[in-house]
């Protein structure tokens, strides 16, 4: 009978969001003076920066003192400019589109047609959808995505977390163990010289794997806060202008609304092509955002004032979110300030030396999780561990394909309760869900898929997976 209250107490002991984030500014800054400062040499190779094996060297230490701790955060704010505006420019983009009606008809429509006794069968459709997206499409590619699943999860009866878990826990569970992401198995192939994607049949195994247990658990969820309401963690969670207005069965779509979400459509099939055809980015993907707000505002008839308004509406509702992802950059800041990242890398390197072959393949996963906390980034993560990790598996008896398979899941899985990953932050803020209540909510998540992972770890040194 004590073991749940135990559980229960531990969650709520997760920090706020804004404390976490600062704890852990606070405990970079100490490690600058308990860590030695070092770093890898690093070579130019396909116009990145890859370190070099067995260049790691101590430097003189740059400790950070307690001005330049606090000055990381408008560093940071600038270092993550871009990603900032995109969660005002997709949070103005749906800000228009909720004002024109046409998600709130365009998802009652929805649940209309399907009907509500379907309401289990269409959360797990949806997070198999949002995973695909994740998976083929990306991560922050997909920003703009993530209101509509709120909109559809108090449809149907369930609350933000449950959206936060239908959209944001499904594509980044596709997008972290996609056999095809080009940023951490797509860097991996080429630094370890592999062909591209090679080993895919495993590595899609995992991740529909994955997706189906986000999908069990979400529907587990579904009833547990329908059966308890009292047992949402989304209580108190803003949810103005996000729940339906009128009964279901008065939903229709008219033809402003399939002018605007046709409008939404090519928009976001005009991001498909400039990403993978025209090399587009961050601020590219912003600029369609922001006009596909004014086309919104235009078919709709908002008069200037309205427009205004409602712009700045949308940008009150963002500005939080915003604000997380500026706050959780100072941490990569601060880590480049003090010198310590190639110290950690290369200490967990020497950790994994002297353990068994099982063991290693495990250790090696866990040892990229706790590196991700620091380098969030899939490339960069790749580009600063891999050439490091790649000889070391090999020494230890590990093929390439595992090493690369044991970064991808610590990187990827991690990124389910990284407070430092703007993305996270950002698509969290666009369905209003703090990243502590987020956090209660994946935890289990993340033991679970943890599990499977190293299983599949196991079987891919027990089958010498190459």
């Amino acid at each position: 009978m004590n073991t749940p209250k135990l559980r229960l107490s531990f969650f709520k002991r997760v920090p706020h969001a804004i404390t976490m984030l600062f704890g852990i500014i606070v405990l970079i800054t100490l490690l600058t003076y308990i860590l030695p400062a070092g770093t890898y040499e690093r070579v130019l190779v396909d116009g990145r920066n890859t370190v070099v094996p067995n260049s790691y060297k101590i430097i003189p230490s740059t400790p950070i003192g307690f001005l330049d701790m606090f000055k990381a955060i408008p560093l940071g704010f600038k270092a993550a400019s871009e990603i900032i505006f995109i969660v005002l420019a997709g949070g103005i983009m749906f800000g228009f589109m909720e004002k024109s009606k046409a998600v709130e008809n365009a998802v009652g429509t929805l649940v209309k047609r399907l009907g509500l006794k379907n309401k289990y069968l269409i959360i797990v459709i949806m997070t198999f959808i949002y995973g695909f997206l994740g998976i083929a499409v990306g991560y922050e590619n997909n920003i703009a995505m993530v209101p509509i699943a709120a909109v559809l999860s108090l449809a149907l009866g369930g609350d933000l977390i449950l959206a936060a878990g239908i959209s944001v826990g499904a594509m980044t569970i596709g997008f972290g163990l996609s056999p095809i992401n080009p940023y951490t198995v797509g860097t991996g192939h080429r630094i370890a010289e592999l062909p591209m994607f090679s080993g895919a049949l495993l590595r899609s195994i995992l991740c529909f794997t994955a997706l189906s247990i986000m999908a069990y658990y979400n529907v587990r969820y579904f009833k547990k806060i329908a059966a308890q309401p009292n047992k949402s963690l989304g209580l108190g969670l803003d949810v103005t202008e996000l729940t339906l207005s009128k009964p279901i069965q008065e939903y229709r779509l008219n033809s402003k609304n399939w002018m605007i979400i046709s409008i939404f459509i090519l928009g976001l099939l005009t991001i498909l092509y400039g990403v993978f055809n025209l090399h587009w980015y961050i601020n590219d993907l912003s600029a369609i955002f922001l006009i596909i707000a004014f086309l919104s505002g235009l078919v709709s008839r908002m008069d200037a004032t309205t427009m205004s308004e409602t712009l700045l509406k949308a940008v009150s509702v963002t500005a939080p979110g915003a604000f997380m992802v500026g706050f959780a950059t100072s941490i990569k800041v601060l880590m480049e300030m003090g010198n310590i990242s190639d110290t950690i890398s290369y200490q967990l390197s020497v950790f994994l030396q002297d353990l068994p072959l099982y063991a290693s393949a495990i250790c090696m996963s866990i040892s990229q999780t706790a590196i991700n906390f620091f380098i969030p980034s899939g490339s960069g993560q790749a580009l600063a561990t891999l050439p490091v990790m790649l000889p070391l598996g090999e020494s230890l008896g590990l093929t390439r394909q595992i090493t690369i398979l044991a970064f991808q899941i610590g990187d990827g899985l991690s990124n389910l309760i990284n407070p430092t990953l703007g993305g996270l932050v950002a698509m969290l803020s666009m369905c209003r869900v703090p990243i502590d209540r987020w956090i209660r909510f994946i935890f289990p998540v993340l033991i679970s898929l943890l599990l499977i992972a190293f299983l599949t770890l196991i079987i891919a040194v027990a089958i010498n997976y190459n």
